[in-house]
């Protein structure tokens, strides 16, 4: 029993046990390529959150990790068989109710720990602040703690060579062999500005990839999986450490 996260431990562990932060991981169910399991976000969020908040538990913050949310937005991939969608106005009553039982047991943080590039919590978090100003509200994104060029050969964003690599020292059992491996090719907008940052819209899948991949899998090992999930999980251990010995009346310099 790790009395860090919240599925595990119990009633009795709990009459001892007071926290400062929860920690809510969100992942999605979608497809991740022809090799990766459908549920790939929730493996790393459930992984990377419990290593985090272990992290962080050693060195005395009162951390707990709620169980993670499994669905998350999917709205550009609608036609993807059984991607399974969440809308945002959906996830912000999920939020509100999460809160607002965070506040009446006197937890006082919540950091949102993202796992899936479809998530975007920042306008959903402004108005949770806005509801409940006695609790404070962050979130994470794990995928862009880290400089992933310093681990990984090949750019891309889904179920490429970082996934892949995470993946495989997470739960082989679940990687098809990599002759089943797609290549991640995926197309770009026509439109300069959709390319370069300062403009968006969302991407229609299934018009961007065949296989559903972006990024190229084939440099993937679990050694390379291995590195980037030890660092990132002290990295955003660090943080949750910080933020577990916090004032939130006094966090600026």
């Amino acid at each position: 029993m790790r009395p860090y996260i919240l599925a595990e431990t119990n009633w009795k562990a709990l009459q001892e046990h007071r926290f400062d932060v929860a920690v809510l991981p969100w992942g999605a169910t979608e497809a991740h390529n022809y090799h990766l399991p459908y549920g790939t976000d929730n493996y790393e969020a459930d992984a990377l959150a419990a290593a985090a908040a272990e992290y962080a538990w050693n060195k005395g913050g009162k951390v707990v990790v709620l169980p993670t949310i499994p669905f998350g937005v999917n709205t550009g991939q609608a036609d993807i068989y059984l991607d399974m969608n969440l809308n945002p106005t959906t996830q912000l009553a999920i939020l509100d109710d999460v809160a607002a039982t965070l506040c009446r047991h006197q937890v006082r943080k919540l950091v949102v720990f993202n796992s899936h590039g479809g998530n975007n919590f920042k306008a959903l978090l402004r108005e949770l602040g806005l509801r409940y100003p006695q609790l404070f509200v962050c979130m994470t994104n794990w995928f862009q703690a880290m400089d992933r060029e310093a681990y990984f050969e090949a750019a891309g964003d889904h179920a490429d060579e970082a996934e892949t690599s995470l993946m495989l020292h997470l739960r082989p059992d679940l990687v098809l062999p990599a002759d089943a491996w797609g290549s991640g090719a995926s197309r770009r907008f026509r439109i300069g500005g959709l390319n370069q940052g300062w403009a968006w819209a969302e991407r229609k899948w299934s018009q961007v990839s065949e296989d559903t991949g972006v990024g190229d899998p084939a440099a993937a090992t679990a050694e390379k999986g291995a590195r980037f999930f030890r660092d990132v999980s002290e990295k955003i251990g660090e943080f949750l450490l910080e933020l577990s010995m916090a004032d939130p009346a006094d966090l600026y310099e």
